[in-house]
Formats: C-alpha cells, structure tokens, sequence
C-alpha cells in the first residue's frame, strides 16, 4: 500500500506540473498577442539637422485591421504613450474589403495626436480596395505617400521625408532606385527619411544614401525564443533576418517593427505587438536601444 502511495504521490506531482506549465504556456501566448511592447530606439545621424533633434517617429505597420479593445482604444493609448511628433504607418492596415470601418477609427485616434504619413503594404493591393482605403485616409487627415515625397521644415531647417509603394501595386510604378535619385536630384544632400513595407532593402537604399529606412512586413519572425532573429518570415522562410529592432548597412539606419496586428493563422510567441519609436540624435554614435 505504501508503494501505490508513492507512485500516486508522484503521478499526482507530474499531473499538476504539466498543468502548471500548460497553464505558463496560454498565459505567455495570451500576454504575446495582447500586450503592446512601446520600444525606444536613440537613432544618432551626423548630418540631422540640429532642429530635427530629439523628433520622435512612432512606426505602426501591419495593422491588419487588429483590435485592441472598444475603437481600438488600447492601441491607441500606447501611440499617446509613445510621444510621437509623426506617425508612420507602414502597410498592410487591411486584408480585405469590410475592414474599413476598424481602420477608420483608428486613424481618427491616431490623426488627433500627430501628423500621420502612410505607405502601403503588400495585403492593401491584395485585398482590392486600395482606392477606398487612400480615401478614407485623406479624408482623415493622413498624408499618403505613393512614391512621393514632401519636405519637413523646423526652424528654416528641413529633412526629406518619402514613401515608396509597395510592389504588389500597379506594375507600371516607378523604381525604388529611381525614386530615390529623383529626390536626390531635386532636393540634394538633404537628410533622408524613407518610409515602406518591405524589410529587406537595407543593402540597396544604403547604396543611395538613404539615411533612415522605417519598415515593417516581417511580423517580428512570428515566434521568437532567445538567439533569434524571429523563425518564420513572411514568406514562410526559416531563420529570417531584418525581423525587429535597428540594422545598419553603411551610413544607413533600418528600423523594423516587429507588427501590431496578425494574419497569419498562428499565434505571436513572446513577440507582443509592437510600436517601435525612433528618436533622432544629432551625433555621430549610431543607436541606443531600451
């Protein structure tokens, strides 16, 4: 009798092991879908303009019409918490038609605390309803930046900041690399901000003086486990790069975000949403992180 005792004894210590770890595991996942990570990221440039010191860029990219309570009004609290002198919305805000009115309030929300540029994703051109979207957001206030550029002025002093479509657009659309050499050619040696989607340009807006790139697309690797750089990317690749955080390639500066929203079908594993904030230094030191 004593020995069935102690065999219950430690199947009943197994058992409640196992559920405490499962119990570990849901509260991990619900806490990686749920909580919305507000990163800080010190950019430091020798050419900023001394004005331009200190701006703050909140990034939001692949929304993928997610919520985050009533009006999405969480996600909208943690942009307030960010401080934000811009907004970049970096693509994919829906998935398909019907989204709309999610996006809608949202950007509302987000046209109240700053000026807000948007640039489009791969899942917008996918979804078929690109035209409604761009105006619902002009309608709110957004600027929208299709291959297009427009000047930030402080104090006499001015940066370039542009967006590049995304190439799921019309096929028709202009180069990248010509792009960026028509700004060049129109507006010199200015400080240059590039907003888009897609995370694996560094190299190449590197090789044309792009000074800051601000992205998204990667969805932060979907599962992310310490020593990694995320494991699955968007395209269903294993161990991608470029997939959270500040990558360098010259004298350009890359900041990806790991992504709000998810359509994937898996769920985030400690890769809470995220809204990485940039803030611009005039210095020749390259990035702090906290």
């Amino acid at each position: 009798m004593v020995g069935k005792r102690a065999r219950g004894g430690r199947v009943s210590v197994a058992v409640k092991l196992l559920i405490a770890l499962a119990l570990a595991f849901a509260a991990a996942v619900y806490d990686s879908n749920t909580r919305i990570d507000v990163a800080e990221y010190t950019l430091r440039f020798g050419n900023l303009p001394a004005s331009f010191d200190g701006l703050r860029i909140a990034s939001l990219s692949d929304v993928h019409a997610a919520q985050f309570g009533k009006n999405n009004e969480k996600l909208i609290a943690a942009v307030v918490r960010a401080r934000p002198d811009i907004i970049a919305l970096t693509g994919d805000l829906i998935d398909d038609t019907g989204q709309l009115g999610i996006i809608d309030t949202l950007v509302g929300g987000l046209a109240d605390i700053a000026p807000v540029y948007y640039v489009t994703g791969n899942h917008e051109w996918d979804s078929g309803d690109m035209r409604n979207l761009q105006s619902l957001l002009e309608q709110r206030g957004v600027t929208v930046l299709r291959n297009a550029y427009i000047p930030l002025t402080i104090s006499g002093e001015s940066v370039v900041l542009a967006g590049t479509d995304d190439p799921n657009g019309p096929s028709d659309m202009v180069k990248p690399e010509k792009f960026i050499e028509d700004i060049r050619r129109a507006e010199g040696d200015k400080f240059l901000i590039v907003l888009e989607h897609r995370n694996n340009h560094l190299e190449m807006y590197s090789s044309l003086g792009v000074d800051l790139i601000i992205c998204g697309h990667a969805h932060g690797g979907i599962v992310r486990l310490p020593f990694t750089d995320g494991l699955v990317g968007p395209s269903r690749e294993i161990l991608p790069t470029y997939t959270n955080g500040v990558y360098t390639a010259g004298a350009t500066s890359m900041l990806v975000s790991r992504g709000v929203g998810n359509h994937t079908g898996y769920p985030r594993f400690l890769n809470n949403p995220h809204i990485p904030v940039a803030v611009l230094r005039r210095s020749a030191i390259r990035v702090e992180t906290k």
